[in-house]
């Protein structure tokens, strides 16, 4: 089995990107949703962040909100709450790989925001980098719900650059010509990637 995996910083398109493969018939591991998992009502982490963070929990499931008040400006706590997810979500992450290995599925994505942050890429067969200008990336992150230009630089801040993650791809998917463009890329990959393999 083939593993690929998608990673780009915050507001790159990475998202997109990865629906794509989706459509395109290949199982994809969201690490995102694993954490909302396990942080929904009486997801995995929920216990272990209550006894770590008192009052973040609300009827069972995790307060982003209040969690995110918590921890984001605060690095041990960050630290702290990273101790907790990142092994969970690692464990589903394998749980997935060792699925399709036995269905003997030939190629599968793995879609992990920090990837290069925690390690993920030693999973991987190739690195696929979602990546665009960072004036659309800017653009983009504005327009979501209570962001500010302290926040994202703050999450920026925590994330390798952009420029280092490209260095370290094997595929560099680039998404500010719009979702037609990508989508064409997103195809090339493939079919690079099959060649090679």
């Amino acid at each position: 089995m083939t593993i690929i995996g998608l990673t780009g910083s915050v507001g790159m398109g990475k998202t997109t990107a990865g629906r794509m493969l989706s459509r395109l018939g290949l199982p994809l591991h969201d690490a995102d949703a694993a954490v909302h998992r396990l942080l929904g009502y009486k997801g995995g982490a929920v216990t272990e962040i209550e006894a770590a963070f008192p009052g973040v929990v609300v009827d069972g499931a995790v307060d982003r909100v209040k969690l995110g008040a918590r921890v984001f400006s605060d690095p041990p706590a960050l630290r702290q709450l990273e101790a907790i997810i990142h092994p969970k979500v690692r464990q589903a992450t394998l749980h997935f790989l060792q699925c399709h290995a036995r269905r003997r599925t030939d190629l599968v994505i793995l879609d992990i925001p920090l990837l290069f942050e925690t390690g993920g890429q030693d999973l991987c067969d190739a690195i696929a980098v979602v990546s665009a200008p960072r004036f659309i990336q800017t653009t983009r992150v504005m327009s979501r719900p209570g962001m500010t230009l302290e926040r994202l630089s703050k999450i920026r801040a925590q994330q390798m650059p952009d420029r280092e993650k490209c260095r370290r791809a094997d595929f560099v998917i680039r998404t500010g010509l719009g979702k037609a463009d990508t989508l064409r890329q997103v195809r090339s990959m493939l079919g690079n990637f099959k060649k090679r393999v």
